[in-house]
């Protein structure tokens, strides 16, 4: 069997880690963010997680 070649937009978008944990950047966080509450702006500082069932669909593809 070949190779299977990495996806190169997804691999920039996601990380996978040792765990095999999938994690990825929250949007709407970077700028013009004073109408969102300081709650909101907080919660996308942090990595979101994908589920269980998504990350086994794409650890081939990373």
């Amino acid at each position: 069997m070949p190779k299977l070649k990495t996806h190169k937009a997804t691999s920039k978008v996601l990380k996978k880690h040792k765990s095999g944990l999938i994690t990825y950047k929250k949007s709407n966080g970077n700028h013009k963010t004073a109408k969102d509450s300081s709650k909101q702006v907080r919660q996308r500082r942090n990595k979101g997680q994908l589920a269980k069932g998504v990350a086994d669909k794409l650890k081939n593809v990373i």
